[in-house]
């Protein structure tokens, strides 16, 4: 299990029973472009199925960021889900957390992880994350308008 504390007193966990699944419902259901709408049963399966990252607060413990990493734990990991509360932003957790996940694969023995992001490509790239050099490689199945 990963625990990291941070010089201003930041911590990552990937311990899945301090993950606040009501408050990362909320994040991800309300406030963001990909997940809006979510249900809290989905978003629960999602995080029961993958390697779970929070960022607590110093001080109350309070949880104020997370991501997951979807990962065979051997070769492949996608960083998904990754959200920082609005009050928190612009302290650098967003893109400690991406590292932290980057770090935690690595030493997994994973050597590609993916991400899909529509505007925060710059925080990922200062942790080392780029283009595809052959994006016309890698095809999607979208189910959601299969019905």
């Amino acid at each position: 299990m990963l625990n990291l504390t941070r010089a201003d007193g930041y911590r990552i966990s990937t311990d899945p029973t301090r993950i606040d699944l009501d408050r990362v419902h909320r994040w991800l259901s309300t406030d963001t472009y990909w997940a809006m709408g979510r249900d809290r049963a989905t978003v629960a399966r999602a995080f029961a199925n993958s390697v779970p990252f929070g960022v607590y607060r110093p001080g109350d413990g309070v949880q104020v960021a997370v991501a997951r990493a979807v990962t065979d734990s051997a070769t492949f990991g996608w960083l998904a889900d990754v959200y920082v509360e609005p009050a928190e932003r612009g302290r650098g957790l967003g893109g400690w957390l991406a590292g932290a996940v980057r770090d935690h694969l690595a030493d997994l023995g994973v050597r590609r992880i993916v991400l899909a992001t529509n505007d925060a490509h710059g925080v990922y790239a200062k942790v080392g994350f780029a283009p595809m050099e052959h994006p016309d490689r890698w095809m999607q199945l979208d189910t959601r308008g299969l019905s």
